[in-house]
């Protein structure tokens, strides 16, 4: 038998995930009119959504910003006394920003970084959604009625991260946050780790760290929603041609996670997925990550469906210019 060390259980799960977009009022198109995200509300030039079956104020905050890219990452933790000892851990590992007030749906926040420099908060105190007037549902555990527009989506999934050094960001979220790596992607001679699949729930993942091909540090890959049926995604699919919205890859299904996909990039230039169903659900405490070697990543990534886009392995968001070669033109 295995030993492992005692799990820390203070970060209890995503909050929300803040994107900057360039086109304001084409993101905020894309997530209402085609996902049938809620707006809860709106302050200066940012905009805050939330799946139709989610309890919070909002898990989406969409801002107006010279370019895409990722705004804040937020978590919430497991109660006040979770939140300070979280801190204090960041504030060892030297990556810690200082405590801010709070914002629209929350009360105040430790902002730190990764060390990569990908933008996050922790927070415990948060606002529950007020339901507008006529949107009451008699289901009881559900906070209004379905959405009639779109293909309204449930809830925020999870987020994927691009970092040049994607060890030490998964060592950082592992032993400074608590979260449990799932699966990884090692080299084929077990080398340094390529990619990682961690969470902090019982999902395959709530955050995922892979390559960043460019200099630039920081950048943000996707966010990803949840619905609950591969129909769905054909569905979004083609709302999204009709509309002129970039549809990057899929419907398909993951190998690494299992959940069925479909990636778009909104008009403001950020990567979104969608899942149609949630893949694996993990239950064992002692859970074994899985790590795949680099050269099986074509099944990790894809198990059913067309090959990936060589876009998916190389854009991120802010845009970059410079790059290494895709693992396309690598072998070619």
């Amino acid at each position: 038998m295995s030993t492992f060390s005692e799990p820390i259980f203070d970060v209890a799960q995503l909050a929300h995930v803040e994107l900057l977009t360039p086109d304001f009022d084409g993101t905020l198109y894309f997530f209402k009119d085609l996902m049938g995200m809620q707006e809860t509300e709106r302050h200066d030039r940012s905009a805050y959504l939330r799946g139709y079956e989610e309890q919070y104020h909002h898990s989406l905050k969409v801002t107006e910003a010279q370019h895409a890219g990722l705004g804040h990452v937020a978590w919430r933790t497991r109660s006040p006394q979770a939140l300070e000892r979280r801190v204090a851990a960041i504030e060892a590992a030297g990556l810690g920003r200082g405590w801010i007030d709070g914002d629209v749906g929350h009360g105040r926040a430790f902002s730190f970084e990764t060390p990569e420099g990908h933008p996050m908060e922790l927070l415990w105190d948060v606002d529950y959604v007020t339901v507008p007037s006529g949107q009451e549902t008699p289901l009881h555990n559900r906070p209004q009625k379905r959405p009639p527009n779109g293909v309204p989506v449930r809830r925020i999934d999870h987020l994927n991260v691009m970092a040049a050094n994607t060890g030490v960001c998964r060592d950082f979220m592992v032993d400074v946050l608590g979260f449990r790596e799932r699966e990884r992607v090692v080299g084929d001679d077990g080398g340094p780790v390529i990619a990682s699949w961690l969470s902090v729930t019982n999902l395959s993942h709530d955050i995922a760290i892979v390559p960043e091909p460019t200099e630039m540090r920081g950048r943000f890959h996707h966010v990803c929603f949840h619905y609950i049926s591969v129909q769905h995604l054909f569905d979004l699919a083609e709302l999204a041609k009709e509309a002129g919205i970039s549809i990057e890859h899929g419907p398909g299904r993951h190998g690494i996670g299992g959940a069925t996909f479909l990636y778009m990039l909104e008009p403001g230039g950020n990567r979104v997925e969608v899942m149609g169903d949630p893949g694996y659900m993990i239950f064992d405490p002692a859970w074994r990550t899985v790590v795949w070697e680099a050269s099986k990543i074509a099944d990790g990534v894809v198990w059913s469906g067309s090959p990936v886009p060589d876009s998916f392995w190389v854009y991120g968001t802010p845009p970059a210019q410079n790059r290494q070669a895709t693992p396309n033109e690598a072998a070619a």
